[in-house]
């Protein structure tokens, strides 16, 4: 089989890519190697699979003509993960923000309706995020954590949509797009509205990827800067665990295409910000770590947990890696592999 992925030197990308050459399938990962640490993710690749199953193509999904190129007319699986991540980069430079998430999105889509095989399906890689701010929600303050006061199992697919910040608008709109090119043109596309990822091959930031970042700035020496009190609650899901989701999904394509799913830890994969993330990361470095608190950030939602039963209702998933697992995992992969991050 042959599989597409848009983004494909990122964290999920690449992890996808491996997983999938790995199994003996061929993969073209689509990519212009700006994010920090794409370069290092396809050198992986390339030096992992030396025997052939990977091509890639170094492209810019905002411009049709780059995406026009690409092998659509073989593609039987496409996987949309190109994307510009960052609320504080979209509040920044909002017409690249909507460049990426919005116009790219339909030039794939484009492609994938005029040239792909009639049997190919598409995943796109949205975010939680389209549910916005969530201000009417009933939030309670505990000792260490903040929860909602109503919503037990987390936000439902039914919540209403609400771009908040130029990133909540590029990505709502590739979001819908994908949804209705189901509708209108009887695509096999399906929205994946994704919550806090982590794993191996995660170079994260302050801005993006928060749960790398904390490791990375510890092994490094840089600062660890909390905005607002540390009890932010966020369900979080360990990267194994969101292949098992895209694995799942298209195996269940005739269930599947023309759906919106929540993808997340849910209720049992949360986590605090700090308040939670502190002791575990201290038990694995062995040491006190200091960190300087700042203003709360706009639109930091004090608490958002997905609601994950549909997703298990209509084609069999559950997340398996719990927080304290996987962030030991992923501590270990970047003290292993601490050139990469210097």
């Amino acid at each position: 089989m042959n599989h597409l992925i848009t983004g494909g030197a990122g964290c999920i990308g690449s992890s996808l890519a491996g997983r999938l050459l790995a199994k003996g399938e061929q993969v073209i990962i689509v990519d212009n190697l700006s994010r920090r640490g794409a370069d290092r993710n396809l050198a992986w690749l390339q030096t992992s699979h030396p025997a052939g199953g990977l091509d890639f193509v170094q492209a810019d999904i905002t411009r049709d003509w780059d995406v026009w190129s690409l092998a659509f007319s073989s593609a039987d699986r496409i996987y949309h993960l190109g994307a510009q991540v960052a609320v504080t980069t979209s509040v920044e430079d909002p017409r690249r923000d909507f460049e990426v998430n919005a116009l790219g999105t339909l030039n794939v889509l484009e492609a994938m309706r005029l040239r792909a095989p009639k049997n190919a399906a598409l995943i796109y890689s949205s975010t939680n995020k389209v549910y916005g701010g969530m201000e009417d929600v009933g939030i309670v303050e505990k000792a260490r954590r903040y929860e909602y006061r109503d919503m037990p199992d987390g936000v439902p697919e039914t919540y209403p949509l609400d771009f908040h910040s130029p990133y909540g608008c590029s990505k709502g709109c590739g979001d819908q797009y994908v949804r209705d090119y189901a509708r209108i043109y009887g695509l096999k596309t399906v929205v994946f509205r994704q919550s806090c990822i982590y794993g191996p091959r995660q170079f994260g930031i302050e801005d993006q990827g928060w749960v790398a970042w904390f490791i990375i700035a510890l092994l490094t020496g840089k600062p660890i800067t909390i905005y607002g009190d540390g009890k932010q609650v966020r369900d979080v899901l360990f990267i194994e665990d969101l292949m098992d989701a895209y694995e799942l999904a298209l195996k269940h394509i005739d269930r599947t295409a023309g759906q919106v799913f929540n993808i997340g830890g849910g209720p049992e994969m949360t986590i605090a910000v700090w308040e939670d993330f502190r002791p575990i990361l201290e038990e694995l470095a062995k040491t006190r770590i200091l960190v300087q608190y700042k203003d709360w950030r706009p639109g930091d939602q004090k608490v958002f947990v997905s609601n994950i039963a549909r997703a298990e209702t209509v084609f069999g998933w559950r997340p398996r890696v719990f927080p304290k697992q996987g962030i030991a995992h992923l501590f270990h992969w970047v003290k292993a592999n601490a050139a990469l991050f210097l």
